[in-house]
Order: C-alpha cells, then sequence, then structure tokens
C-alpha cells in the first residue's frame, strides 16, 4: 500500500496545469489513453518540437504524467537508433484541497469493507475494522522502509505519513502527538461514530506498522480544532 503523496505535492501538480500548453497536452494524453511521443505531441499541438518536450518534461516532473523509453522504428539492434522518450497520463487522479482533505482514502476503506462484507456475511462494521487497520499498517510499514533509506530512525519520522494522509500532526512536549486536521472532517460530521471508529482503527494501523513495538497508542480524544484520535505515550 502506497504511502498517500503530500499535500504540497498535489497542489504543484494540480498548479503545473496553470499553463496553456500544459493543458492542451494533458487534454491530448488524456484523450489519446496511450503512450505518446514528443514529436506525436507536437504535431498534434502544431508547436514545435521543443516546446512540447519542454512541457511535458514539466508534467512529469509534476507528476502529473508518467515516462517510458521504447524505440518505436520498429527496428532493434545496433542501427535501431535511440528510444524514444513516451508519456501518458498518470494513474493518479489530481486533486488538492485547503484544509487538507482524504475522502479518496476514506472512500477506499468503505468500499473494501462493504465488498467484503458482500462477499463473506460478514458484518460490515466487522470488515471495516479490519480492512482499515490492515490498510494503515500497510502504508506504516512502507512509511518505515522509505525512511530507512533514507537513514531515518522511528518513531519521530511517523510525523511524515500521518501528513501525507492529511492529519497536519503536531508533536508535543510530553512526546505525544496531536493531530490538527481531520482528513474525513465532512464524512465524521455526518457519520461520526462510524468514521471516528474507521479512524482509529486505520490509525491504530498504521501506527503498528510503522514500528512494530510502539511507544505511540492511537486513542479517541475528541477535542474541538483537532482530529477525534490522539496518539498518546504508551
Amino acid at each position: 500500500m502506497e504511502v498517500p503523496s503530500s499535500r504540497d505535492e498535489r497542489i504543484a501538480a494540480v498548479a503545473s496545469l496553470d499553463q496553456p500548453v500544459r493543458r492542451q497536452l494533458y487534454d491530448l494524453l488524456a484523450d489519446r489513453d496511450r503512450w505518446t511521443s514528443r514529436d506525436e505531441a507536437a504535431a498534434a499541438l502544431d508547436v514545435a518540437r521543443s516546446v512540447a518536450a519542454f512541457h511535458l518534461d514539466k508534467l512529469a516532473g509534476a507528476g502529473v504524467v508518467d515516462v517510458s523509453y521504447e524505440r518505436t522504428t520498429g527496428r532493434a539492434g545496433p542501427g535501431a537508433g535511440r528510444p524514444s522518450k513516451l508519456y501518458r497520463l498518470a494513474a493518479d487522479e489530481l486533486s488538492a484541497s485547503m484544509p487538507d482533505r482524504r475522502y479518496d482514502l476514506a472512500g477506499r476503506l468503505l468500499a473494501d469493507a462493504v465488498a467484503n462484507a458482500m462477499a463473506t456475511g460478514t458484518p460490515v462494521g466487522q470488515c471495516l475494522k479490519h480492512v482499515a487497520c490492515v490498510t494503515g499498517r500497510a502504508m506504516g510499514q512502507q512509511a518505515r522502509e522509505d525512511g530507512a533509506a533514507f537513514g531515518m530512525t522511528p518513531p519521530s519520522e511517523i510525523l511524515d505519513p500521518l501528513g501525507r494522509c492529511g492529519y497536519e500532526p503536531l508533536r508535543l512536549d510530553d512526546g505525544s502527538i496531536a493531530l490538527s486536521n481531520c482528513p474525513f472532517h465532512r464524512l465524521a460530521e455526518d457519520h461520526r461514530e462510524l468514521v471516528c471508529g474507521m479512524n482509529l482503527d486505520f490509525l491504530t494501523g498504521l501506527v503498528e506498522g510503522f514500528a512494530p513495538e510502539p511507544t505511540l497508542d492511537a486513542q479517541l480524544a475528541p477535542e474541538p480544532g483537532y482530529c477525534c484520535v490522539r496518539l498518546n505515550v504508551s
């Protein structure tokens, strides 16, 4: 399970489209739904190849498009020429909000729980508890592995995956972590018991996955202006 991109990264991706040629390129790639070369893009938009290449690489740098290299001549071996740089839209959707909301994550958890309940006959509440915890644990494990690759030592760096999930974490003097934003705010307002329970199970899994022997414990602690869950020192 991949840790979500940060709010800054998502805002940068959306902001990269604030340029006419890039919006045209985005629309072109969306219509084609396949790998497209710089030459093809330039011809379709009637712009210089260098212009198409510049803006395609800007979109790639912002994570809006994926990049691949492939020979398009149909030949192989010596004399076949250099592979062409190809582009297509990234699979992830573009979205950004202020404050940060992650309704995509909530929707995935709820949909997986309903599908599990329909397949097994298990009450949907039990399925949601399991799905939320397993998803959180997978994200925590991935964040831990990513941190280890850069020489980081848990548990302090758990602030990063929490931030990427939209919680806006704050380390308090006693070592506990307050979450100053609820990424599921509107859902929680309408379905508080369901969504706050899902949130608690997700964060419990995230902490467990990030540190198999955690020093933090996810607990319900509703407080005005904060997420309903706080990570207390255990």
